[in-house]
């Protein structure tokens, strides 16, 4: 049978619209046959997910995505094998957690002041016993009429320079690869092209996080056309860093990222999953 991976993905445990189970069926019936479930500073989902696996023979693997400051940047790590459970790892995660809520009440806070009430309490009730991320912002600003799509809410009040946006600073890069490295895990930098910076830059973060310990760039992601692939190819390529691939799928809703639709890895790239 020929395998499938995505190794980037959402579920309700952060913010996914899909319960770890559901996700799980649903990366099935797509035909993955290798997922990594990667909720943002949360390892909450992997137990739900883990039996929804074995139930339709699907190989999870247990993964998580951490926030990293580096160089006055927030740099997403992903972490892919690990051990959930890891009392470092866990130490970690509570810190961030930590942070994730005091953020979630300064945007709060931010948008009350420019009239916008009772979003503190709305982003809690929609996170559950999620993490509360800037998505959950995004989704109560479009439920009530202040925007007319998710990525409005980013552009007109949640991204970087925007009236409700909350600088944060998150575990140090180096920080958030040693708690993956203490898991037993990979540390991938994941869509290296998404934080609008220069090739110079991002080759200088690249060296610092191979440094660190970090083994893996995303490659492949979700929306990436040949161009973006190859850009990213030559990144791990020049660091001498494996491969990962994975949709970043959060929502159904979003028609233009499928868990498991992915362009293979090239020819040239050392798949990540060689290091499992």
């Amino acid at each position: 049978m020929l395998e499938k991976y995505d190794l980037h993905c959402h579920s309700t445990a952060s913010d996914g619209a899909l319960a770890p189970s559901a996700l799980v069926q649903r990366a099935h019936q797509q035909g993955v046959t290798t997922l990594a479930l990667t909720d943002h500073d949360t390892t909450d989902g992997l137990t739900e997910a883990a039996l929804a696996a074995n139930d339709c023979g699907l190989r999870l693997i247990p993964g998580i995505e951490l926030s990293a400051s580096h160089a006055n940047q927030c740099l997403h790590i992903v972490g892919l094998n690990i051990d959930p459970g890891q009392s470092l790892l866990m130490q970690g995660l509570a810190k961030q957690q930590e942070l994730r809520d005091q953020r979630a009440q300064k945007i709060a806070e931010k948008l009350e002041k420019k009239g916008i009430v009772g979003v503190y309490q709305a982003v809690i009730q929609a996170a559950g016993s999620g993490e509360i991320t800037r998505s959950h912002f995004a989704d109560f600003l479009l439920a009530q009429g202040y925007v007319s799509t998710q990525q409005e809410a980013f552009d007109k009040y949640l991204s970087k320079g925007k009236s409700a946006f909350v600088s944060t600073q998150w575990a140090a890069l180096e920080d958030t690869i040693a708690w993956i490295r203490a898991a037993g895990g990979v540390a991938v930098l994941a869509h290296p092209l998404r934080y609008n910076m220069s090739a110079k830059w991002m080759n200088a973060a690249l060296a610092a996080f191979k440094h660190a310990g970090g083994q893996a760039v995303e490659v492949v992601t979700g929306r990436a056309s040949a161009d973006d692939i190859q850009r990213s190819l030559q990144f791990a390529v020049k660091h001498q860093l494996h491969a990962s691939l994975g949709s970043d799928f959060h929502n159904p809703q979003n028609q233009w990222v499928e868990l498991g639709r992915l362009a293979p890895l090239p020819a040239k790239a050392l798949p990540v999953w060689a290091l499992f």
